[in-house]
């Protein structure tokens, strides 16, 4: 896919106050480790993940994507009278029925005329939105709209533990599933996007490409499905870990040469890469797969940890605001979600 018409005017994120230290976490099965005789630390070890952050427990996701939204909306320039339509692109969400973007249309007071609906892929949802929202501009369908999203990872860790310490005979193999709920973060992050007839940044969405692999969609699951109100079952995520990161690789090793065909770029064109952040480990492996240069890359993991569809998103604009990106420049999108999915996006800030 290729784009003419489209133009990134901003980004808006939040960021949850309350830390929580991978120490912690391995404070809370204290009783497993040292039943398996493992040794603190090695969370941190495996992953590079030191801490992450957690909402107060009454804050929704709604609440958390207004106010990423809001910041987005303000730095863009653009009126909220002229914003067309909102997808809202998370994991998580309010409710089962009405979709959380109604919610967050209502809170921001966009116009009735606006289209809104949520998608949801996994940790792909927020990049799936950016094409969605691209495709309507480019059509004409739209001049102006926003794509925002707010991940929790408190829930789906609390149960995660609480399962683990419930267990009568809990195994490695049993933490070991579990291992990559431990890895996430919380944090909500938005984007406005334009028509070049109505931008003021001029930050271009050349295009991009997609490439699937559903025959490993058993890699990583939830059953349960759950959304914010519901008491009555949580979300409980059980994941190859290593089966993620070897056929992960391998599909955004295909989707790296698909999309050097469509855009005519390679790594040297390349000026700034900013992935999907699972662990430092899954970094590395990732640069070292593609034969790109690391030192173009930006990682945010170590501090917020996994925030599932909003952590591209948020890392780059954190990148964004430290100035990593300068204008000009070439910047390469990677996202891979479980199911599994790849997208790569280019970009000509």
């Amino acid at each position: 896919m290729l784009y003419k018409n489209v133009r990134i005017e901003s980004f808006g994120y939040e960021i949850p106050g309350r830390i929580v230290t991978s120490q912690s976490l391995e404070e809370r099965v204290a009783p497993i480790y040292e039943k398996l005789n493992l040794s603190y630390g090695r969370f941190e070890m495996m992953t590079g993940i030191r801490e992450r952050r957690f909402w107060d427990d009454e804050t929704t996701p709604s609440q958390a994507s207004t106010k990423a939204a809001e910041k987005a909306i303000a730095k863009s320039g653009i009126d909220k009278e002229d914003i067309e339509c909102l997808l809202h692109t998370s994991v998580c969400r309010d409710f089962l029925e009405p979709a959380t973007a109604t919610l967050v249309h209502d809170s921001l007071g966009l116009p009735g005329t606006a289209t809104i609906f949520d998608i949801s892929n996994a940790c792909l949802g927020f990049t799936n939105g950016m094409i969605t929202l691209a495709n309507m501009i480019e059509l004409g369908q739209v001049k102006a709209g926003i794509v925002v999203g707010a991940e929790g990872g408190k829930r789906a860790i609390d149960a995660t533990i609480d399962d683990l310490l419930k267990a009568p005979n809990v195994t490695r193999d049993n933490l070991k599933v579990s291992f990559a709920t431990l890895t996430l973060g919380s944090g909500a992050v938005a984007a406005v996007l334009t028509h070049s007839s109505l931008s003021k940044a001029h930050h271009e969405l050349v295009g991009g490409v997609v490439r699937t692999a559903s025959q490993h969609n058993d890699l990583c699951r939830v059953e349960a499905d759950t959304y914010f109100y519901d008491e009555r079952s949580h979300p409980n995520m059980r994941t190859d870990y290593a089966g993620i990161l070897s056929n992960g690789a391998a599909l955004a090793a295909e989707t790296w040469k698909a999309f050097q065909r469509e855009l005519g770029w390679n790594g040297t064109d390349i000026d700034r890469v900013f992935t999907h952040q699972v662990s430092t480990v899954h970094r590395e492996v990732l640069f070292h797969t593609l034969g790109l240069d690391e030192s173009k890359g930006f990682s945010t993991v170590e501090y917020l940890g996994n925030i599932a569809s909003c952590s591209l998103p948020i890392s780059l604009a954190i990148g964004i605001e430290e100035g990593r990106v300068k204008a000009g420049d070439r910047v390469l999108m990677m996202a891979g979600g479980s199911g599994l999915c790849g997208i790569m996006l280019g970009l000509e800030w």
